[in-house]
């Protein structure tokens, strides 16, 4: 595909569980991923644009997987035929007790679906083992010959989460079970049954690269783009640092500095995000050539036509907390010094080194256009974006453009000397968009300014402003209608800018108000909420087509088509 800066495009945001697709099974899957991207053609888009799909645990985030590699297996499409080891007769049958409709009801409700999903697997997994052919057997041989390098330490690590509640928190397993070595050795008089259990999760995995590698070429024939997504760090209770324990950190945190932009959090405010993940000893990963890290890009870059690395920052330096987010609530009440106390004297800070002199600036500069290099090698012809918001290190933008790497671009953030920049003066080598997964949909801020006061109404009035002054518009909006006013104009600017890359967040396309995620909280609705319509409601509804033409006709008229 041509991928190229020199030609500008424009994209959709949508995590895959909120789609809702004609025979989804209460989660949006690669059967409405298929739906999505016939929607997102026909409207204009060259691109999509998902969140991580790798495995989730317990929170169901996707940037809190249990493993780096290892492919979600909600995100399959089950069905008859889907793989072709699930026969008619195992669907109904595992479908029998299950009251579908309540199931796509709603938000995602993970622990049935989860569920009925493994049902289906274990159905399909005993098919094969019983009848498959023998070309079969040696192409599901050959997948975990290939991807050994990390499928049989995943594998053995899902055998002990079964062994452990489904739990991945290791360090709270039996002691027996909390290496390798040890849950091995303890393991042998069973080996028969664990090696079939391993082969088990062996041929999920082989199943999910079939069909992530067949929606690729199927976006391909559409002339869409996948964009994927690497988040830079990667979950304490996870196969990959259980497995590799010694290339992690794991007495320190990683994170971002506090951000009073988020007030929907009063610990991200006073303390900043606490992501808990462990930070990496790069020594360590240097010595083998950063094995690990060179696995996930060839993952990701198997699947994907682009990707996004998430928090790319943290290649540069991160901040880090010497405590584990289980303990936020305890350290909120905290002043400093009561928090010296109750951390042996360690505070939270930038590692390796903070930016408050030029000679740790050129250090992080150092470091990070080092390790990034590598990842750049190992993607190839495959392009990366740089998602690099927050506060952002005055050598970090310049120096992703000198790799090549694309950042963000936040209209109401890109702000010069009191001056909202305009869209014309972005770098071609940028992605352009009004808001991320984690913010709030523009008219969740208009609402807040305008209809339903809240403590947050102020920042979103002076948000909306900037908005308004990107799209040409008078900041003061007391009289200007949202729907025939300023979705319009803001989605015209955003076009229009000279970004490689314009990406509308599906709320934002559709001007619907909800949230997909709150960083900082761990709040029930978090990665749960679903599309209100399905992808063919949106297709039928005379509302929403009227508005998918206006927005064809902007990408016409902006060149991204």
């Amino acid at each position: 595909m041509n991928l190229s800066p020199e030609k500008k495009i424009a994209g959709v945001l949508v995590p895959l569980f909120a789609l809702r697709g004609e025979d989804d099974l209460g989660i949006g899957d690669i059967g409405a991923l298929r739906e999505f991207i016939d929607w997102a053609a026909e409207t204009g888009f060259k691109l999509v644009q998902l969140l991580p799909i790798n495995e989730t645990g317990a929170d169901n985030s996707p940037y809190n997987a249990i493993s780096a590699l290892a492919i979600e297996p909600t995100t399959l499409q089950l069905g008859p035929g889907f793989p072709e080891d699930l026969t008619a007769a195992d669907f109904d049958v595992a479908l029998a007790d299950v009251n579908l409709a309540a199931l796509r009801s709603s938000g995602v409700k993970y622990r049935q679906v989860k569920k009925l999903k493994r049902r289906l697997l274990e159905r399909a997994f005993a098919n094969f083992s019983a009848r498959a052919t023998e070309d079969r057997q040696a192409g599901f041989r050959k997948f975990c010959q290939e991807e050994g390098a990390w499928l049989h330490d995943y594998a053995f690590f899902r055998v002990l989460m079964e062994e452990n509640d489904d739990s991945p928190a290791w360090n709270r397993w039996p002691a027996q079970h909390q290496s390798v070595a040890r849950a091995r050795n303890w393991l042998r008089d069973r080996q028969t049954a664990i090696t079939k259990r391993q082969n088990f999760f062996c041929y999920v995995q082989w199943i999910a690269h079939q069909q992530w590698r067949e929606i690729k070429s199927y976006a391909e024939a559409r002339d869409v783009a996948l964009m994927g997504d690497i988040p830079f760090g990667v979950s304490y209770h996870s196969a990959d640092v259980f497995a590799r324990r010694d290339e992690f950190m794991l007495d320190w945190s990683g994170g971002a500095p506090p951000e009073p932009y988020f007030k929907d959090d009063a610990f991200t405010q006073k303390w900043g995000q606490n992501w808990g993940i462990p930070l990496y000893r790069w020594d360590k990963m240097r010595a083998n050539n950063f094995e690990w890290w060179r696995e996930r890009v060839r993952a990701v870059r198997h699947i994907f036509h682009l990707f996004r690395i998430d928090h790319v920052l943290g290649f540069y330096r991160i901040y880090a907390f010497p405590w584990r987010p289980r303990k936020n609530k305890q350290f909120l009440p905290l002043v400093q010094d009561e928090m010296l106390e109750q951390t042996g004297g360690r505070a939270p800070h930038f590692i390796p080194r903070d930016d408050e002199t030029p000679d740790n600036c050129e250090a992080n500069k150092h470091d990070g256009e080092g390790y990034l290099r590598v990842v750049l090698e190992e993607a190839g012809a495959t392009r990366v974006i740089g998602e690099d918001l927050g506060a952002v290190p005055n050598y970090v933008r310049p120096n992703l453009r000198s790799l090549g790497v694309a950042g963000f671009k936040i209209p109401q953030w890109e702000v010069r000397d009191g001056q909202v920049t305009s869209g014309a003066n972005y770098e071609r080598l940028s992605v352009a968009t009004c808001a991320t997964h984690d913010h709030k949909p523009i008219r969740a801020l208009w609402e807040e300014a305008f209809e339903r006061p809240t403590a947050t109404s102020e920042q979103s009035r002076f948000d909306l402003a900037k908005i308004a002054l990107f799209a040409g518009l008078n900041p003061n909006l007391d009289q200007v209608d949202f729907e025939k006013d300023f979705h319009p104009a803001i989605m015209e600017a955003l076009f229009k800018s000279n970004s490689w890359i314009a990406i509308v967040m599906i709320t934002d396309l559709l001007a619907r108000n909800y949230r997909f995620n709150v960083p900082g909280t761990t709040g029930s609705s978090n990665w749960t909420r679903r599309m209100q319509r399905s992808v063919a409601q949106l297709r039928s509804s005379p509302t929403e087509r009227k508005r998918m033409q206006l927005i064809h006709d902007l990408l016409g008229k902006s060149g991204r088509i």
